[in-house]
């Protein structure tokens, strides 16, 4: 089973994966993050708070705008620092490297390489399944009208991605496989370039940024995660050594992450007027993206990381992952009670 930490444990380290060449990179990426952001040294000396996310991480969003949990954190002595990513993979690695403490909600698809990186990262929270925020388009004009007619076109998705494991299951689904269309390996910004230049055929994209292309372009959803595809719930990890050093953050975290997502949910236009700004987006479009959103935070548990497993056996099967993993050695942190 996997290791549960609780609020005060002292934690069993899993050994570490002999060190290879992909290795080394990260940790030298992570050096030049570090270099990149010297008071982070000086941060952790004034015990520092160091919290990666990314543009879809609307709760760790709400949280920042709304300084709650600075104002927590602060009863026990921590300052918070916010340092923003374009995708979940080079936000983990900074996190296994040492240059970041927590990380926001990334795809369910993303902790897997950093698992067989042989990080030592702990799941402490999880969004619930949301399979309708993440899907494939096509223009409206477009000749294509099932995830049949991709074979033999050009598709853009984030590689290892949620997205990514949409195509597959989707393409599995009508009897393809990857192998029948043609990847192209984009970050959002660039898919959206590419698809409104119609260099690629059909676009595999999560919210916000499919919220945005909606309003922006007209589209045809394809297909979305629903009818058992691709649940798409997002996880939040963190340093395995800083949730040993330190419960009590990681427990003040993981009540202010319950508590926007609730208060999100709750007020839905008053959630949409505070991220569009942050954001760059109208309004509208943060609504549209928050509403297909569950933002319902929970504790991780082990039937969470059997699907775990499934999506890794999926990613090893199409020769993403370098090496099977076993999700019943990951680290999981559970609050107290």
């Amino acid at each position: 089973m996997p290791n549960t930490l609780c609020c005060y444990p002292s934690i069993h380290m899993a050994s570490q994966f002999k060190p290879s060449r992909r290795t080394a990179l990260t940790a030298l990426a992570g050096a030049a993050l570090a270099a990149g952001l010297p008071h982070l040294s000086i941060a952790r000396q004034a015990r520092t708070l160091r919290i990666g996310y990314q543009k879809s991480s609307t709760l760790i969003t709400v949280v920042k705008l709304q300084g709650t949990l600075e104002k927590h954190l602060a009863e026990l002595g921590v300052a918070v620092s916010w340092h923003e990513f374009t995708n979940g993979q080079p936000l983990l690695e900074a996190l296994n490297v040492g240059a970041l403490d927590l990380s926001a909600d990334v795809a369910d698809t993303v902790p897997l390489f950093a698992q067989a990186a042989g990080a030592a990262l702990t799941y402490y929270a999880r969004e619930t399944p949301a399979p309708s925020a993440q899907a494939i388009i096509v223009r409206e004009e477009s000749p294509i009208r099932s995830i049949a007619d991709l074979k033999g076109k050009k598709i853009g998705f984030a590689r290892a991605a949620g997205a990514h494991y949409l195509v597959i299951a989707a393409l599995e689904h009508n009897g393809l496989a990857v192998s029948d269309i043609q990847p192209a390996y984009l970050t959002p910004a660039d898919g959206r370039a590419a698809f409104d230049n119609g260099s690629i055929d059909a676009w595999v994209i999560w919210d916000p940024f499919y919220a945005a292309a909606q309003q922006h372009t007209r589209v045809r959803l394809l297909v979305d995660g629903r009818n058992g595809l691709a649940d798409y719930a997002r996880y939040y990890l963190a340093s395995t050594p800083y949730v040993r050093d330190n419960p009590r953050v990681v427990a003040q975290v993981f009540d202010a992450l319950r508590t926007a997502g609730i208060w999100a949910k709750q007020h839905p236009d008053d959630a949409a007027a505070l991220l569009a700004p942050a954001w760059g987006l109208d309004k509208n479009i943060v609504a549209a993206a928050n509403e297909r959103r569950t933002y319902d935070v929970r504790p991780v548990s082990v039937q969470n990381l059997e699907r775990q497993q499934q999506i890794a056996d999926v990613f090893l099967a199409n020769k993403l992952l370098p090496k099977r993993i076993d999700l019943s050695q990951a680290q999981i942190w559970a609050p107290a009670g």
